[in-house]
């Protein structure tokens, strides 16, 4: 499981450093993709597969079922970590998070997510002005 919040710099040839505390859920290898809300996910292998035989359930006549797959599987790439802990962020993934220098890994979970600084800043801004109703909105879902 994957939780925490931590601060770290995109190098300039794209080098993120990933969290000593995330870096044996992840593994050596872990697919990274575009995510929601203008983010990065990134999952375990085994995570992946598991999302992926979902998404590959999904009636592929709706036309919302075949744009989501699209948007997941068109974006991701397996990443492999170095022996100093960092992944290379491919550019195109580095220009739809708008990564630049300052970036926030999360722990959500059964992924991580990577944001821009400024982008999770601005989100978790507006996401905490309405977290008691979001908060009531979830009681349907047993938490």
């Amino acid at each position: 499981m994957f939780m925490g919040e931590y601060h770290h710099n995109v190098d300039t040839k794209g080098r993120l450093i990933v969290p000593a505390k995330f870096r044996e859920n992840l593994g050596e290898t872990f697919v990274l993709t575009r995510g929601l809300d203008q983010c990065l996910f990134g999952y375990p292998l085994t995570e992946w597969k598991e999302l992926e035989e979902k998404l590959k359930a999904l009636p592929m006549t709706k036309k919302d079922a075949r744009a989501f797959t699209r948007f997941f599987f068109s974006g991701a790439t397996e990443c492999e970590i170095d022996k100093q802990g960092r992944v290379n962020i491919a550019s195109p993934l580095m220009q739809y998070a708008k990564l630049d220098k300052e970036c926030v890994v999360l722990g959500v979970s059964n992924r991580i997510e990577i944001w821009s600084r400024s982008l999770w800043e601005e989100y978790f801004a507006e996401s905490e002005e309405s977290f008691a109703e979001i908060a009531e909105n979830m009681i349907g879902f047993d938490i």
